[in-house]
């Protein structure tokens, strides 16, 4: 059972995309794990750092894939108006709102190593300028997670605002799917995705 941190305040954005069903609410997903860069967090190695470029263009969200085949053009099929950055911290050339970006790792134990480095990246002093709206973490297979990682996976995602686990969806392999296809926990992640985007 999710009991929410009585001592983080949640943010209850509204949507104004003429095709997506405003969310109550309710429905807001809580931030569940650190809301902004931390204090004291020591700066990690250049070598275990994401590298940074600027993106052009528009997106409601930036999907930054923490490591090779983390499924990030997966999960940019179904965030309408979301990129890919290809495993980049987005950054805009003229300043502004800074670019709203979702990290995204598969759940075997490089992929959540990966997302731990860019993690704690995030939280430490000269973190990249971006809104992290959270962490999903794909299956990288089908089944249940061993111990091991289900238990190294709750201590990552408490490095970001949210997480999200998606399980294996195997037509992927061969094709896509339709929303209506798409496991439960899938279809729940893309409506509290949406509930967060403008």
């Amino acid at each position: 059972m999710f009991v929410s941190n009585p001592w983080i305040a949640s943010i209850h954005p509204t949507s104004s995309k003429p095709d997506v069903i405003p969310t109550p609410a309710a429905m807001v997903p809580p931030l569940t794990g650190a809301a902004t860069p931390q204090k004291g967090i020591p700066e990690p190695d250049a070598a275990d750092r994401l590298p940074w470029r600027y993106v052009s263009g528009s997106a409601t969200l930036w999907v930054v894939g923490v490591h090779g085949g983390a499924g990030e053009s997966t999960v940019t099929r179904l965030i309408d108006g979301s990129r890919s950055t290809q495993h980049t911290w987005p950054a805009f050339e003229n300043a502004g709102m800074p670019p709203r970006v979702l990290l995204v790792c598969r759940s075997n134990m490089n992929g959540l190593e990966s997302a731990q480095r860019a993690l704690i990246e995030w939280a430490a002093p000269k973190a990249p300028e971006v809104n992290l709206l959270g962490l999903a973490v794909l299956a990288d297979a089908p089944g249940k997670l061993p111990k091991e990682l289900r238990d190294f996976e709750t201590i990552v995602a408490g490095g970001a605002p949210r997480s999200w686990h998606l399980p294996w969806v195997d037509a992927w392999r061969t094709g896509d799917v339709s929303p209506e296809q798409l496991p439960r926990e899938t279809r729940k992640f893309v409506t509290e995705i949406n509930s967060l985007l403008p």
